[in-house]
């Protein structure tokens, strides 16, 4: 038994090396999207340092300080929880780019097996591009992170991850149904959840209906976890009433993404769906 779960593992991370391979060959669009991430986070970390002169009034020094650090939590944390549902999502993309999806999706590999591998090179991807945007932004931004519970924000993303892997791989699953628009479909999952998690604004300002909505999004409880464990330093029994509506989405959402998937894939097979284009 400890010699077949090796390897399974062994498999596993036959994928996560493939996906390195395939970042190095591709390296010039991982620096586009890593420049972008650390782009689009700036834009909005100036939006906050704007905020006097774009109100007309005067903001204290401090405020504009709290503001700025609120934008960018919610700006970092979403990009973390964005590569691990857009890189999840684009599996069936990618093989078929790729050209590999008959072969690997006829292969003798459990499909319990290729996800998890998959999902070991998003996490990888999405700490590094994480880590290198949060690093270049506090070049151009002073962030104050000295009441930072480093604990508590590692818990929260490993939660949210856990969520969002199970939402990526439900939505990995629309490509295989409609080959030629699954992929927008699985973007406009991303949009919503987006729309209604609070990443740019507390979730108090959006209309009654979106409000339900963000109650059932995992993105939520994690950014506004994020917010109080970075900005004042809280730990993990506060934020537990933030934590276990995440983790219940994860705990849920990995099994049932993955009994969709599956059932997808057969469908797809029957139907003559494995293929390159179209």
């Amino acid at each position: 038994m400890i010699s077949a779960l090796n390897g399974q593992i062994g498999l596993a991370y036959a994928f996560v090396e493939r996906e390195i391979a395939l970042s190095k060959r591709y390296w010039a669009w991982e620096i586009v999207w890593l420049v972008y991430g650390i782009v689009t986070s700036l834009s909005v970390a100036y939006i906050g340092l704007a905020a006097p002169a774009i109100s007309g009034g005067q903001v204290d020094e401090a405020a504009v300080s709290h503001f700025v650090l609120y934008l960018l939590v919610g700006t970092i944390a979403w990009r973390f929880l964005g590569i691990i549902f857009e890189n999840i999502g684009e599996v069936i993309a990618w093989e078929r780019w790729e050209g590999t999806i008959e072969y690997t999706f006829m292969s003798p590999v459990p499909r319990l097996t290729h996800l998890l591998g998959m999902c070991g090179a998003t996490l990888v991807r999405s700490v590094t591009f994480s880590i290198a945007i949060l690093a270049a932004v506090a070049l151009f931004v002073p962030v104050d992170l000295s009441k930072a519970n480093a604990l508590s924000a590692v818990v929260l993303l490993a939660v949210g991850a856990l969520a969002f892997i199970g939402l990526g791989i439900a939505s990995a699953s629309f490509p295989l149904m409609w080959t030629e628009k699954g992929l927008q479909m699985a973007y406009i999952v991303q949009a919503v959840v987006l729309l209604v998690s609070g990443v740019y604004y507390p979730v108090e300002v959006l209309p009654g209906w979106m409000q339900l909505l963000a109650t059932i999004s995992p993105a939520t409880y994690v950014i506004r976890g994020m917010r109080a464990a970075l900005m004042d330093g809280a730990d993990l029994a506060t934020l537990w009433p933030e934590i276990w509506p995440a983790l219940i989405v994860g705990v849920l959402s990995i099994p049932l993404g993955l009994r969709l998937f599956i059932a997808v894939e057969r469908y797809a097979k029957r139907t003559g769906r494995l293929k390159r284009s179209g």
